[in-house]
This record gives C-alpha cells, sequence and structure tokens, in this order.
C-alpha cells in the first residue's frame, strides 16, 4: 500500500494507479533534462527513455518541480517545460525546502528524485551516473548529496557508475560506510560514466536483470537497508578513449579552479567543460548510456513486479 503522501508531492493518475496494482515503474531524473543535455537533445533524450521503459512494460515517472509542487509523471507540456531549462533551479536535498516554500520550478537531482521515489514507493531509478566524492572533497568537503541518499532512501538506482570526474575510490569507501551494495551488471570492474570499467571491482556481478532482481529483493528484505547502487557499464562501442577522458577532465578542472567555480556549480560546470574537451564527443557517449541504462532499468523492474517485488 503507498504511504501517506506530504502535501508538495505529486503522482499523475497513470503512475498513481500503477503503484497501486502493483505494476512496474521507472523512475527518471530532470536534471538531465533542464542542466544536463544541451537542446533539442534534452528532449529527445527525456522521450526516449519513457518511450523505452513503455516498450519493456513499465510505467515512466520522470520527476520535476512545478510551482512548488515534485511531480512524478509528467504531462508532455511538462517535459518541454523543463527542456527550456528557463527559471528551473537544480534542487538537492539542501535547497528543496526553499524551491517548495517558494513555490519555484526545479529540476531533481539524483538525491531529490530518490527520496520523491521514496515516499512515493517506486524501487526503480535510472540515472546517467551518480555523484561521489570529488578529489578536492579533502580541501573543501565536496561530497555529492547522491551518496546521503543512497544510504538513506530505499530505492535501487541504475546508473553507468559514477561520474569521471569524481575520486572513484574515495566514492566507493563512502558506499561501503553507508551500507550500500554496489553490483556490476555484466561487469566486475566500477564503470566510470564515459568509460565501461576502471581499476574497482564492485560488490558482486550479474548476469541479468532476474539474477539483479533476486539481490535486489534480498536486500529489502533487511529492514535496515537503505538504497542500492546497480552499475550498468556504457556500451564499448560508445566510450570515449581513456586519454581523451583523463585530459579532458584535467583541462576542466583546470578551468573550474581559474573561474572559482564551487558547490552545486560544479559537476554541471566540468561536464559541459568536458563535452567542450572533446569535440562534443561525450555528448553522444552520455546520451548513450542513458538509453542503455533506461533499458536495464525497465527490466529489473518488470522482473521484480513479475514477482511481487
Amino acid at each position: 500500500m503507498r504511504r501517506l503522501l506530504p502535501p508538495w508531492l505529486v503522482l499523475s493518475p497513470r503512475v498513481a494507479e500503477a503503484i497501486d496494482q502493483r505494476r512496474p515503474v521507472v523512475a527518471f531524473e530532470s536534471t538531465v533534462i533542464a542542466h544536463g543535455l544541451p537542446r533539442p537533445q534534452n528532449l529527445e533524450i527525456a522521450e526516449k527513455v519513457e518511450a523505452i521503459a513503455e516498450a519493456e512494460g513499465c510505467v515512466p515517472a520522470t520527476v520535476a518541480i512545478v510551482k512548488g509542487k515534485v511531480h512524478i509523471g509528467l504531462t508532455e507540456n511538462l517535459r518541454k517545460h523543463m527542456a527550456k531549462g528557463v527559471g528551473i533551479a537544480k534542487v538537492n536535498l539542501s535547497n528543496l525546502p526553499a524551491v517548495l516554500g517558494a513555490e519555484g520550478d526545479g529540476a531533481t537531482t539524483v538525491a531529490t528524485t530518490m527520496l520523491a521515489c521514496d515516499l512515493a514507493g517506486i524501487e526503480i531509478f535510472v540515472t546517467g551516473g551518480i555523484g561521489g566524492v570529488h578529489p578536492t572533497a579533502f580541501e573543501d568537503f565536496d561530497i555529492s548529496a547522491d551518496l546521503t541518499a543512497l544510504g538513506r532512501f530505499h530505492v535501487t538506482v541504475v546508473s553507468a557508475g559514477a561520474k569521471a570526474i569524481l575520486d572513484i575510490g574515495a566514492t566507493l569507501e563512502a558506499l561501503e560506510t553507508k551500507g550500500v551494495p554496489v553490483i556490476g551488471y555484466k561487469t566486475d570492474r566500477f564503470p566510470t560514466f564515459y568509460r565501461p570499467s576502471s581499476e574497482f571491482n564492485v560488490d558482486a556481478r550479474v548476469e541479468d536483470a532476474e539474477s539483479a532482481a533476486r539481490i535486489v529483493r534480498a536486500h529489502r528484505s533487511n529492514p535496515y537497508a537503505a538504497g542500492m547502487l546497480i552499475a550498468n557499464p556504457i556500451p564499448e562501442a560508445d566510450a570515449l578513449p581513456q586519454l581523451l577522458v583523463d585530459e579532458a577532465i584535467a583541462k576542466a578542472q583546470a578551468d573550474a579552479e581559474r573561474l572559482g567555480i564551487r558547490g552545486r556549480d560544479v559537476t554541471p560546470f566540468l561536464l559541459g567543460a568536458v563535452e567542450h574537451h572533446t569535440g562534443a564527443r561525450s555528448l553522444g557517449a552520455n546520451m548513450a548510456l542513458l538509453l542503455n541504462n533506461a533499458a536495464v532499468g525497465a527490466q529489473l523492474a518488470r522482473q521484480l513486479a513479475a514477482n511481487g517485488n
């Protein structure tokens, strides 16, 4: 049974019906639409990931904030509104109350999307890559709220690992500390967004959605368990060369330091700078991994629903 929802959380009729009937639902964030991808690719990807979920027999549930309400399941007009990116804040756990109180518009990050999913009872959330521990964290404590959310909310996140701009080893250590299982989808090595693998191992490997669903159910049987991460590598054909990625990240970090970019502006700035320094090749990779994650997430949601979650 669905929980009593706070007054600022609004489910579309279709999403509400699917949750009540225990049919598979897949959630998507809106930051990638409003801030993560340029136009018109942002709207195209938003429509394509929802179409992939539909094709797998799932109800898509993109999450966004409009006029102080967190909507789960967007109309076509609301998707287009998010895609314009005008006057739309990037909303994390820390500034969520301010945006709600001001009745503003906002794009939900991984952390705020996980909050919405947990409140609504949606198990599967698909994103591109999670945030984590930045290389400068030991100086400025720049650690993404995505890790807080994974350690707190009862949601399984499907992503292409963590964003390549991060300290991957420290990010995995933080996830371990918070008790978050990291499951590799057809991989033993943790992927890093543009690259299908890194030097770091995952906690376990699965070969298909059915095997992943068994682990999710086992995790959920623990009343103290919070989030789980399904690390789904970018397809090899769409991955970027390691040297290209390393050089682009180094240049992007230098740009951020020179311009004094700080706080929640760092990640979108670095990703934009990486796109610039790779000649937009990272944009193609970003879009490919989002579509790949949507397929795996939808298959997982379907497996969970078929077996009573």
